[in-house]
């Protein structure tokens, strides 16, 4: 393969001339400038990106770490903020936690190690192992969905309050006193946030908050559906339920499945996160939506403003409901009262 010597003696030009044309140095002449390009093509020379990343400390990588890829917000998060690093000139590295710190710590030392550029996280935890130590060295960072108490980078986040308060709104509108809440883990912020917004919604519609309708879940399936059975087999079960994120959604649906139930007619049900399955369900669930593309995009923009020293500004997004059709009145749902489950 030719080197920058090589370029350098087919365009005639010292090897430091060369080096400050490839790397888009103004201070160079038009001459010398166009003597290298044409050596470049000439002898299809491609630069050497790790001898340069050893130079500049610039890998034109970003980290990109996820709760659950498995989950298909997280899946459209990935897809949206790589598009835009590539738009930007990053190539992103992408890691799995699995709901996990350990799995987070593992990927984030990785990433340490792989001397990315930036690192965009989706946190676990309190802030605390890998998170606390690439906050210490000063490695630019942007959360996205998530927050960290105490930890002060830039955010991009949902504001879960306004779409949660309209579902409950709407499910009270249809005569629905017991609205039962699928909640995520309290170990993150928005599992902690989107609870609180129920509580709060709830309060708004003047009914009763009953610790008996919340089911605390860790945001995978299975905890969708061992909440959904809890609530459903309860004295009085609820004639509507809102889960707190999309996988906990798909598990409660199964488990209605299971017990022969329908949605919609049988139980009223209501996801935060659309996702695009969701539209093609029958019936299509109604959905506290937000932006994750645009999300994921923001993110990016955040994230290359901190490794350009810019100090950004956090941003919140707005959720909204979008109502379909499996949002039921009380008087439907409530049929399930009397078979006895």
């Amino acid at each position: 393969m030719a080197t920058i010597r090589d370029v350098a003696a087919a365009a005639g030009v010292s090897v430091s001339t060369a080096s400050r044309v490839i790397a888009g140095n103004p201070a160079t002449s038009p001459a010398s400038r166009a003597q290298v390009t044409a050596a470049v093509k000439a002898l299809d020379f491609r630069p050497n990106t790790q001898a340069q990343s050893l130079r500049s400390t610039r890998t034109n990588s970003l980290g990109l770490l996820v709760s659950d890829v498995r989950n298909p917000f997280f899946a459209d998060l990935a897809h949206a903020a790589e598009q835009a690093g590539l738009d930007a000139g990053y190539v992103t590295l992408l890691g799995n936690a699995n709901e996990r710190v350990d799995q987070q710590d593992r990927y984030l030392n990785t990433l340490i190690q792989r001397r990315v550029d930036g690192i965009l996280l989706t946190p676990h935890g309190d802030g605390s192992g890998a998170i606390a130590d690439i906050v210490r060295r000063g490695i630019p960072t942007v959360f996205v969905d998530r927050t960290v108490d105490g930890v002060d980078v830039p955010t991009v986040t949902t504001d879960s309050n306004k779409g949660i308060q309209q579902a409950v709104q709407h499910l009270s509108s249809m005569g629905h006193t017991r609205i039962g809440f699928i909640s995520g883990p309290q170990s993150t912020s928005t599992g902690r946030e989107r609870w609180a917004a129920y509580t709060n919604a709830l309060a708004m519609s003047s009914l009763a908050a009953d610790v008996e309708l919340v089911y605390f879940g860790d945001y995978q399936t299975a905890s969708g559906a061992a909440g959904m059975q809890k609530l459903m087999n309860l004295q009085t079960p609820p004639t509507a339920v809102i889960a707190a994120d999309s996988l906990m959604a798909m598990g409660a649906i199964s488990c209605v499945h299971e017990m022969k139930l329908k949605i919609g007619r049988d139980v009223a049900l209501i996801a935060f996160d659309d996702i695009e399955m969701f539209t093609l369900l029958d019936p299509s669930l109604t959905v506290v939506s937000n932006n994750v593309h645009e999300m994921g995009k923001l993110a990016v923009g955040l994230l290359i403003d901190v490794i350009g020293g810019r100090n950004p500004q956090s941003i919140v997004l707005p959720s909204e409901l979008i109502i379909r059709s499996s949002t039921s009145s009380a008087e439907q749902a409530g049929s399930i009262i009397t078979r006895g489950h």
